[in-house]
């Protein structure tokens, strides 16, 4: 627990929020959706105009707003007298890139609120947000059980996002394991190496999160009670459960990269051989040649039939070295 000032919520000027509006055209004007006397107030990608709004709104410490506002912070679960102050990331594929990126997740969370504030569009909390604002009787349902159960509701959505990210992944590895074997070992050297890197940076992001996830299932016993135990705990294990498929997936793209360096060094070996085979076939004849075509007298060099006598002889030479390396197994 941080050894900072116990602020304190400014909880009456919460039931007006029209009155902390601050003027002009850049007014904070945050989506809210109410019931059962829980609120849950959603910035996207906060501004300036959000901070003022917010501070208005609330008596949340000041770091908590820096750490808002603040790029890359790491997972951490800070506990106050009242209220908790969570940051979390998920992992969210960028289409613009095609690569996986972090999204943070800021979220602050009393008895009577909860204000979530992602840095970067995360698709899973958006599309959460619209079903609870458009469907009544799913909010009266999930608000009347608590803040500590909508916060479940909320870590749980971001977790599961990420087994259909898994998922594909592991199709990913499939293809690229049935393209080695099919003869596509040069081509797929760039792909084994996209999917490594997308491999390490899911779990740069899922590891500090373990941790985080521990401290908020020791937090919510403090503030959210017995009752919701088994909620958090199957947050752990869906975050564990990811840990492990990322270590065996990682494992699995170590060893299509050392099977696809086999193949690659197995054909090239494959591929010398011949080239030397024919080297040492051809060695004879250019010797042969060579010594029939020195300025020096000869034996057959007179002869109408020589030249065809020396080809017949190159020809026999040749036969002969290539049914031996065949029977070798060299050719």
């Amino acid at each position: 627990m941080p050894n900072l000032p116990r602020p304190r919520l400014r909880r009456p000027i919460l039931e007006a929020p029209q009155l902390a509006q601050p003027p002009g055209p850049e007014a904070a004007q945050p989506d809210i959706i109410e019931a059962a006397g829980l609120r849950w107030i959603n910035i996207e990608r906060p501004r300036q105009s959000d901070r003022a709004w917010l501070e208005a709104m609330f008596g949340f410490h000041p770091l908590d707003f820096e750490d808002v506002y603040s790029r890359n912070q790491r997972p951490k679960v800070d506990v106050y007298d009242e209220y908790l102050f969570i940051v979390l990331q998920f992992p969210v594929y960028d289409k613009e890139t095609n690569r996986l990126i972090s999204s943070e997740v800021d979220l602050f969370v009393g008895p009577d609120f909860i204000v979530t504030l992602p840095n970067e569009a995360f698709p899973p909390l958006a599309a959460m947000f619209e079903r609870y604002g458009t469907n009544e009787d799913v909010r009266e349902t999930t608000f009347s059980k608590g803040s500590g159960y909508v916060l479940y509701k909320i870590v749980d959505t971001g977790v599961d996002a990420s087994f259909p990210m898994l998922r594909k992944l592991g199709l990913k590895l499939e293809r690229l394991e049935d393209d080695i074997f099919e003869g596509r070992s040069r081509e797929i050297v760039h792909d084994i190496s996209n999917v490594k890197q997308e491999i390490i940076n899911f779990r740069k992001i899922v590891r500090p999160q373990r941790t985080s996830l521990h401290d908020l299932e020791q937090a919510k016993q403090r503030y959210f009670g017995e009752e919701l135990d088994i909620y958090f705990d199957d947050i752990t294990d869906a975050a564990e459960r990811i840990w492990d498929i990322l270590e065996n997936y990682r494992e699995v793209v170590d060893g299509l990269e050392s099977s696809n360096e086999s193949v690659l060094s197995h054909r090239l070996n494959d591929s010398i051989g011949v080239l030397t085979a024919v080297s040492v076939i051809l060695l004879p004849l250019t010797l042969i040649a060579s010594v029939f075509g020195m300025n020096v007298h000869l034996p057959l060099q007179e002869d109408p039939i020589g030249f065809w006598l020396v080809m017949l002889g190159m020809a026999g030479v040749l036969v002969a070295m290539v049914l031996y390396f065949r029977r070798r197994g060299w050719l």
